[in-house]
């Protein structure tokens, strides 16, 4: 019997190294090799370019300072509220509202937590609106820190909570008999066996903020932090995928430190045997204080997020506030994003599935068997390094690992990089669980007769019931609201809500961004309350209960071996539809689908939208392997990937066009650069109005500008080349410097950021792209554009077809040819410019300086003008 057992628990031991080593191991290796492996073998330059690049260090250095000081504020705030539950007597019904207030934010994605505070404290956010006038500068070094104290104030909350449970409260009794003072006794009897705690708690903060890059996307500003970088090396309007190995390599040193920290913090844990109950000493000044902090702290919280609930459901904010269903009906009404709301249930579920088999496995392992000390130890260092290894680095070491395999691009890379990410706490959960059963129930069902398998399907995992739905919660909820760790991965087919939130960032529309989010909030918030009804009925069971538990676990099993095999296969739903990527703003993107739709080709396609640095970055770092059939994306950009990477089946149609394109693409528009005014803004403040770009470097515009940065956006490229035309690289240097200093925390990495800025009153200035100020002054907003003196410059965007021998080929040359001879005629009624020849321009819709680019358009020439903006920052 004991040979079975031993080989029943090897095998699960095997298994979950297999999972592992595949999964965690192979990638973080292959990430590591990209670092150090150039075209010439093993090298430390991509090092020394990276450590030697303006900004790095300072950005290091950033991200440090702000964790740190966020670690702090977290842990504070959390011990704070913790205390409270547990040690004043406030009423009860105030300790259910801040115990759930204080986890709230876990159940939002990163990223909505920088728009809540600039749709709250920005020139025109609903706090600022409420009070009067803005409380702070709420971009850079203030908006990351209130963004990462909500970001951890959960995790750090639930450390210090869960472990003052732990606490034998007859101490305090002891220590004042024993003549000890207030103080003395709150240092021996709570901060002594919190020590451990507390320390976990400030590494945990320090770490998810350290990492986080979904509020630094929002408010981040000027004041750049390691994510950001990561980001912009992986996804960048140039990407550089050996660089941002290092960035993530360097982002690891943290996680290593973390492990050992981590590891010698466990002997300060104090747990007692025995938890006494006894009445709380009355201090009606401690409970007042408590009461009025910690419910001051929660409000705060729940103030900022009420936002989202305000922004959706007004026609237009801040210009048009009366209320509207509007845009609620949009999205439910848009089956795209419908399908995305529905993709993230299912990664979310598989997620909870097989994340909940591995961690109950992994504990068997180590509590409920006999296996030398050092296989449990494997285990167990598993989970430390899982605890601590950022998503972004593990979801870029996926990339690297796995593209142009099976796995691109499906669910199952997805939920295998999710299952890896929360690995820690699931574990941890169901090994305390294990070991707190009787050690006796494997040897007493052995002398009955029943072996190992038997015991545990029969007795312990029904007596597991309510933490297993803990630990399944944990892994939906987190699957649900996770963005750094699937950024990278996600495909058309499998786009999920975080992901598609951080790309409808890119054209503005936080109406929609809003409403997924109440949709997101809602769905786990349910869940939530569901799995805890459930875990706690479970604990209350009795013995019919049980039976009923086990047969249900059965089912859910049964469950599983039916759809599993769906999900490790899938590269989503509707897997013989064209999938079409695409950099196309808003109207472009309308403009096609209507041309595709009316000529036969509704239902057959999906078409998903990126921004353009992401998609280029995807185009340079997959190649032929993307997963799209079809794209459309700045020419430049195809003729360098083609360059690069053979990938674009030549096109066997195609009008004459104005000047020459390569054979493998055809244009769809061309768009121009604009200065972006906001008419009340500019009013209000007292500005003059500008008639140039070399206008914008006039101090009188400090800190009311906002322009695009050139390392993240092509945007940007229409106003540096406008700048160098007109005086020079030298004296372009010379104006951009002052524009930037004037543009301060404004400097997005989004080309539509500067509209974003203008359109919400945060900024009076800034540059973009003309015909979405055009769209938003005919909508009635005080928006309006000036062409600037020094030229308006275009960039042309073309469609290309990806040569892989595949049913949609054919399909997708069709589409390619339907927009180019049927769908100019609605582009240029957004984007009027000429492309072929036979065109007429509208005149009332024509720039007053039309201009185009000297030379031919290169990456290595955007690389050239890259170098000259950054030395202007």
């Amino acid at each position: 019997m004991k040979k079975t057992k031993d080989r029943e628990i090897k095998l699960i031991f095997a298994a979950v190294i297999l999972l592992f080593g595949a999964f965690l191991v192979l990638p973080v290796f292959r990430l590591l090799g990209k670092s150090f492996l150039g075209d010439s073998g093993v090298t430390t330059a991509f090092y020394r370019e990276v450590f030697g690049s303006k900004g790095f260090l300072t950005a290091l250095g950033n991200s440090f300072l702000v964790a740190s000081l966020a670690a702090l504020c977290t842990t504070a705030i959390a011990f704070l509220l913790a205390y409270t539950i547990h040690y004043t007597n406030v009423p009860k019904k105030l300790k259910k509202f801040l115990r759930a207030a204080a986890v709230l934010p876990m159940l939002l994605p990163t990223i909505t937590y920088g728009f809540a505070i600039l749709y709250s404290f920005g020139k025109e956010g609903l706090l600022t609106k409420i009070f009067g006038k803005q409380l702070f500068q709420i971009y850079g070094m203030n908006g990351l820190l209130l963004g990462y104290v909500i970001y951890t104030l959960p995790v750090s909350f639930m450390l210090l909570y869960n472990a003052m449970s732990y606490i034998d409260k007859k101490y305090m009794v002891v220590s004042r008999v024993m003549g000890d003072n207030a103080l003395s006794t709150f240092w021996i009897t709570i901060i002594r066996p919190l020590l451990g705690t507390l320390a976990a708690s400030f590494v945990q903060s320090f770490f998810l903020s350290f990492t986080d890059f979904g509020i630094p996307a929002a408010v981040g500003g000027e004041f750049e932090v390691l994510a950001g970088v990561l980001y912009d090396r992986m996804l960048g309007s140039v990407p550089n995928f050996h660089n941002g190995a290092v960035v993530a390599v360097v982002m690891l040193i943290p996680s290593v430190v973390s492990i050992a920290l981590l590891h010698y913090l466990e002997k300060y844990n104090v747990r007692y045997n025995k938890i006494s109950n006894i009445e709380i000493r009355k201090n009606r000044g401690r409970d007042i204080v408590c009461t009025g902090l910690g419910s001051f702290i929660c409000l705060g919280v729940l103030m900022i997020f009420l936002v989202i609930f305000v922004v959706p459901f007004v026609k237009q904010w801040p210009y048009e506030l009366g209320f509207t269903l509007e845009n609620v009906k949009n999205v439910f009404g848009d089956s795209e994003l419908l399908n995305v709301y529905l993709n993230s249930l299912y990664t979310a579920f598989f997620t909870a599935v097989f994340g909940t088999l591995t961690a109950y496995g992994s504990a068997l392992v180590t509590a409920r068997s006999k296996v030398s000390r050092a296989l449990k130890n494997v285990i167990e260092g598993i989970a430390l390094v899982t605890n601590t290894i950022p998503g972004m680095v593990l979801g870029l070491a996926f990339l690297f690992a796995f593209s142009g395999t099976g796995l691109q691009s499906t669910f199952a890379i997805l939920v295998l990089c999710n299952v890896i990410h929360f690995f820690s706490t699931p574990y941890l959960m169901m090994k305390e669980s294990l070991a707190k059963m009787n050690a006796s129930w494997e040897t007493t069902a052995m002398l009955m007769g029943d072996n190992w398998l038997k015991t545990i399907v029969r007795i312990v995992t029904p007596n597991a019931l309510s933490t297993i739905i803990e630990v399944f919660s944990y892994y939906f909820i987190n699957a649900m609201v996770t963005i750094s760790a699937v950024i990278f991965l996600a495909g058309a087919r499998t786009m999920v809500i975080t992901t598609k939130i951080k790309q409808l960032q890119y054209y503005n529309k936080y109406n929609e961004i809003f409403v997924l989010s109440i949709l997101l909030l809602a769905t786990n918030l349910v869940c939530k309350l569901i799995f805890q009804h459930l875990a706690r009925r479970e604990r209350k069971t009795d013995k019919a209960g049980v039976r009923i538990a086990r047969r249900a676990a059965a089912a859910g099993l049964a469950l599983v071996l039916v759809f599993s095999g769906v999900s490790l296969v899938s590269g989503g739903r509707n897997s013989d539809l064209v999938v079409i990527y695409s950099n196309a703003d808003d109207e472009a993107v309308t403009a096609m689908k209507n041309t595709l739709d009316e000529n036969g080709y509704q239902g057959k396609y999906i078409l998903q939208s990126f921004g353009t640095s992401e998609l280029g970055g995807k185009l340079l770092a997959e190649g032929e392997n993307m997963e799209a059939d079809m794209i459309t994306m700045s020419t430049f950009y195809i003729d360098s990937a083609q360059e690069q990477h053979p990938m674009f089946s030549d096109l066997d149609f195609g009008k004459q066009t104005l000047s020459d394109v390569s054979a493998w693409c055809q244009p769809i528009t061309a768009q121009e650069g604009a200065i972006l005014i906001n008419t009340r803004v500019l009013l209000e403040a007292g500005l003059p109005m500008p008639n140039s770009l070399k206008d914008l470097a006039d101090p009188v515009y400090r800190d009311m500008i906002s322009v695009t940065d050139l390392s993240s956006s092509s945007t940007a490229w229409l106003m540096v080349q406008a700048l160098v035309d007109a005086y020079g690289e030298d004296g372009a240097e010379e104006v951009l410097t002052k524009i930037y200093e004037n543009a301060g925390p404004h400097i997005e990495d989004s080309g539509s950021g500067p509209l974003k800025k203008v359109r919400a009153g945060e900024v009076a200035v800034g540059f973009g792209l003309r015909h979405q100020a055009v769209a938003d002054k005919e909508e009635g907003l005080p928006v309006d554009y000036v062409d600037p003196q020094e030229g308006n410059f275009s960039l042309t965007e073309s469609v290309a077809v990806l040569d892989r021998e595949t049913p949609r080929k054919k399909l997708a040359m069709e589409m390619a040819q339907c927009i180019i001879e049927k769908g100019r005629t609605k582009l240029q009624k957004t984007y009027p410019l000429a492309v072929y020849e036979g065109e007429v321009e509208d005149a009332a819709n024509q720039s007053a300086y039309p201009k185009v680019f000297p030379e031919p358009l290169t990456v290595d020439l955007l690389e050239q003008h890259q170098k000259l903006s950054e030395r202007c920052k």
